[in-house]
């Protein structure tokens, strides 16, 4: 049984992120709609989450943290100083405060609240939408283990979790919350060759979209290192380490270690 049976759950700025956790916390049954309440800043969006999720929605952040058991603040990064200043007075101690708002650190949060509340900070990705999701989490200095159990039991059901220390988040955001927009230039370049190549862009999309996914299920599921399944496709003389030869004169494997030290290096400037 998750964690979460029983206990009232705010989403302070349900989003398109906010959302996706709700929806997919109901979809596996993990929490009851009467036990959900999120908040929009407009009046539209609100009566939305009412109509399609059955949750109770409105445009008050104090009104929903009140009597709450989780707040799950999924507004803006630029807006987390205002919202807390708004109900920051509330959350006590008995309360578990999980934060996805990109770059703002744990101690920033503590600071902004009048209690010693156990905060966990998150950062999911953009593949959460499909189930697909991976997710850092991390505790503050008043988080135990117990109150982390309960943040990996918010994202499970919409992909992977991982508890690292808050050292790491400018890496994981600029690993693997920016890496899916590294991938879908992959996936868009393979389809071009495909295209060049004489197949239909429909059809060479879906096969190099389920290709990138068949390998990282392969990765995960095997538990190999990526060398070692790129050698079981890389026969002698075969057709593949030609084209593993054009990757490395291009410069493949460099341009994306770069791209993943930059995107952590803005990471670490995107909240001062």
């Amino acid at each position: 049984m998750s964690s979460l049976a029983g206990r009232r759950l705010a989403v302070l700025g349900a989003g398109k992120m906010g959302e996706t956790l709700v929806r997919g916390l109901l979809g596996a049954g993990s929490v009851q709609p009467g036990d959900v309440v999120a908040t929009a800043a407009h009046e539209e969006t609100a009566e939305r989450l009412r109509s399609t999720l059955g949750i109770a929605a409105g445009l008050d952040n104090r009104a929903a943290v009140a009597g709450a058991d989780l707040v799950l603040l999924a507004v803006k990064p630029q807006t987390v100083r205002e919202v807390l200043a708004g109900v920051g007075d509330l959350l006590t101690g008995d309360q578990v405060l999980v934060s996805i708002a990109a770059g703002v650190p744990i101690r920033f949060l503590e600071d902004h609240l009048a209690a010693p509340v156990p905060v966990v900070r998150a950062m999911p990705n953009t593949p959460a939408l499909v189930g697909a999701g991976m997710t850092a989490l991390t505790g503050g200095r008043y988080a135990h283990p117990d109150h982390l159990a309960v943040a990996e039991d918010v994202f499970r059901p919409v992909g992977r979790t991982l508890i690292l220390d808050e050292s790491y988040f400018d890496a994981v955001t600029g690993l693997s919350a920016s890496g899916p927009a590294f991938l879908y230039i992959v996936i868009e370049s393979l389809a071009e060759g495909g295209v060049k190549v004489g197949l239909p862009r429909q059809v060479a999309i879906e096969l190099a979209a389920q290709t990138c996914l068949g390998a990282g299920r392969m990765v995960l599921e095997t538990a190999s290192h990526p060398a070692l399944l790129k050698d079981a496709v890389t026969t002698p003389a075969g057709c593949t380490v030609d084209g593993i030869l054009k990757l490395e004169e291009g410069g493949l494997r460099v341009t994306l270690i770069k791209a993943v030290v930059e995107a952590a290096r803005r990471a670490g400037e995107l909240f001062g």
